[in-house]
């Protein structure tokens, strides 16, 4: 018999949906990972103008120059010299981030990093624009996402967890 986990929730006609089950949460961790992993490299690679140029259909950025006006806006509230260091760290982390989730390889780390990095990015969202941009756009969802990601104890389908069977074998 199968062990159902999650929340019961009372329905017209005494109808009740579990949630989730067990059976389901390899499924749902692997959604989450790769969902979370193809929105970063997509932004990530967008910027750089690997997914095509600017003004394209589905092309935020399209290039660097297009890329930093958009981060100068953001972060404008930092010093103007600080603001291509942290442009350039945040691409590389996401693009970085992004191929780690998608490979599961350091998992964790890479949901916890990339958990601070999109908060770190609403919170600038927030300050140099208001609340209703990092809202709008799901930002702090996406961190939240992150970060859920990041306590998740098996990663099936993943380096991590072919690397940790390997260990247990030997």
């Amino acid at each position: 018999m199968e062990k159902r986990i999650g929340i019961e929730l009372p329905m017209a006609g005494e109808l009740k949906i579990f949630i989730m089950t067990a059976k389901f949460q390899y499924i749902i961790q692997l959604y989450l990972r790769t969902a979370l992993a193809a929105a970063y490299l997509k932004l990530g690679l967008d910027r750089l103008g690997a997914l095509g140029s600017y003004g394209h259909s589905f092309v935020s950025w399209g290039d660097w120059k297009h890329f930093m006006e958009y981060a100068r806006q953001v972060m404008s509230f930092l010093p103007s010299a600080v603001i291509p260091v942290f442009a350039v760290m945040a691409t590389i982390a996401e693009i970085l981030f992004g191929i780690l989730l998608l490979i599961g390889f350091c998992t964790r780390l890479a949901a916890a990093g990339s958990g601070i990095l999109a908060f770190l990015f609403a919170v600038a969202m927030a300050v140099s624009n208001g609340i209703q941009d990092p809202l709008g756009y799901s930002v702090f969802t996406v961190s939240a996402a992150s970060f859920l990601l990041a306590t998740i104890p098996v990663y099936k389908w993943s380096i991590d967890d072919k690397l940790k069977n390997s260990i247990h074998k030997h």
